[in-house]
């Protein structure tokens, strides 16, 4: 099982460039979260930051009770063998075939023998889809297969955090539908904590348990899936919902003008929330929850076409 991500107060700033700041939230543990984010707003930072490669301005990141804001650099060292993860290129190294890029870590992290790495190597790339793949260089492949590998390598470790850095980026819509299948066979299959960073808004509205939002140098919202796909907050409506009418504009935030412009406009109606894309095999995360609970949990009524038109799972009707 993963373990939890407790983020609290966190600030981060290049120069007098105020990242983000008071960014305070927990990633629970297994379950698939996503971080969402107009451009330039720090999400990619805040990747960085939850492993150790940048420092915070202030704030803690607690992982099985060590604040890696503040840790020595052997306990860090120590607590990043619990992470994997997928950069938005992939980062293989061109010169090695996939196998030698999979088997990586492994040789710098571990004393295992070579046919123990070979073991684990090919099981990793069956579980993404890549055997028979092994003896190809990254520049023979596709941009699909190379984000494949790389999250091969992302879970060699068998790590209890992974980490994905925009996992859709240049991806065509067939293939990322491939992709976040994938992803969410391996949260089932592995049962660890995954964090997504994406702009892709088919994904944040199918495929996590939480959403999270950052805009304005600040976290707007996060939370369970269907509380920010059915929330009536003018940025998170706007954002999740790819809507002209809100508060972000061309420059992150419309200036007075703009928002004066529109003020007379009402925003379009909510979608309706879809399902929660499911584990090839039928049989639902240990995390998922049934389509509509949390919506009767608090007495929220869904928009019109919820979760299939089922809407007897939203009200309890």
């Amino acid at each position: 099982m993963g373990v939890e991500i407790q983020i609290d107060n966190l600030s981060k700033s290049f120069g007098k460039q105020l990242i983000w700041g008071n960014v305070t939230l927990t990633v629970p543990a297994g379950e698939v979260s996503v971080m969402l984010g107009p451009s330039g707003t720090g999400k990619s930072v805040l990747l960085k930051t939850l492993i150790g490669l940048l420092k915070p301005d202030e704030g803690s990141v607690v992982i099985e009770g060590t604040d890696i804001a503040t840790c020595s650099e052997k306990d860090l060292y120590e607590i990043r063998k619990l992470f994997g993860v997928l950069f938005q290129d992939g980062a293989m190294f061109g010169s090695m075939n996939l196998y030698d890029n999979v088997a990586f870590p492994l040789r710098e992290h571990t004393k295992k023998s070579e046919s123990e790495i070979r073991d684990i190597v090919m099981e990793k790339m069956d579980l993404v889809g890549l055997l028979g793949a092994e003896d190809k260089l990254p520049g023979e492949i596709s941009g699909g297969m190379r984000k494949r590998a790389g999250l091969a390598r992302a879970l060699v470790l068998d790590p209890e955090i992974v980490l994905f850095d925009e996992p859709d980026s240049g991806l065509d819509p067939v293939r990322t539908a491939f992709l976040n299948q994938l992803i969410v066979d391996l949260n089932a299959q592995i049962d660890a904590t995954f964090l997504i960073v994406t702009h892709d808004i088919n994904t944040a509205r199918t495929v996590p348990d939480n959403i999270g939002l950052l805009y304005h140098k600040h976290l707007a919202m996060f939370g369970p899936r269907e509380m920010l796909l059915s929330s009536e907050e003018p940025v998170v409506r706007q954002f999740l919902n790819a809507q002209r009418v809100g508060p972000i504009g061309m420059s992150e935030e419309k200036d007075a003008d703009e928002l004066e412009a529109e003020k007379d406009q009402e925003m379009p109606p909510l979608p309706p929330i879809p399902m929660q894309l499911e584990p090839s095999n039928g049989i639902p995360r240990r995390s998922q929850r049934p389509a509509g609970e949390w919506c009767r949990e608090h007495g929220v009524t869904p928009p019109p076409g919820s979760f299939d038109g089922n809407m007897s799972m939203a009200t309890g009707g």
